[in-house]
């Protein structure tokens, strides 16, 4: 038993390096990241559940976030989108006791991403009204390509995840 959490554990932590390390590699075009740190995140979600998810998705970004851009007014509102994408993720995961079919995946990776997006332009209205730099144009006006971007990544991510799920669990057992 004790083993199982130290491997699970190990596991979480391999997720949230991972995590950092693609947030980190971003390509930034103004207001427009892409970015495959929700990656691990959904990984550690699918695979153990909503504490894991979350956990992998708070820690992840939380060292993405400080070493990126430091201490600020708003770098938990940045993190929170992952801390709660990847406790839903892990939430539907469990409720299905982790058998998830193709389009369950399919449905809750487009899910995800779809909230990622839209927390993540409430926040960086948020920022923006902080900080001084809030235009309608520099919030708004790319939201139709940030969105197509969304999809694209949640459909190539909800046909990668299934057999890298599958491999996974195989090396589990």
């Amino acid at each position: 038993m004790r083993e199982m959490k130290t491997k699970r554990m190990a596991v979480d932590a391999m997720l949230a390096a991972m995590c950092a390390v693609l947030g980190y590699l971003a390509i930034d075009l103004g207001n427009l990241k892409i970015t495959f740190e929700s990656v691990p995140i959904l990984v550690g979600a699918l695979l153990f559940g909503p504490v894991d998810g979350a956990a992998v998705g708070f820690v992840g970004t939380l060292l993405y976030q400080l070493l990126r851009y430091g201490v600020s007014a708003t770098t938990l509102l940045w993190i929170a989108p992952y801390v709660l994408c990847g406790f839903l993720v892990g939430l539907y995961a469990q409720r299905r006791q982790f058998r998830l079919t193709q389009g369950q995946v399919i449905f809750i990776v487009v899910a995800n991403e779809l909230l990622i997006t839209a927390l993540n332009t409430g926040v960086l209205y948020v920022d923006s009204k902080i900080y001084g730099y809030y235009s309608p144009a520099f919030i708004f006006g790319s939201l139709a390509i940030r969105f197509a971007i969304c999809i694209g990544k949640a459909l190539a991510y909800s046909f990668a995840l299934p057999p890298l799920l599958r491999s996974v669990r195989m090396r589990e057992a």
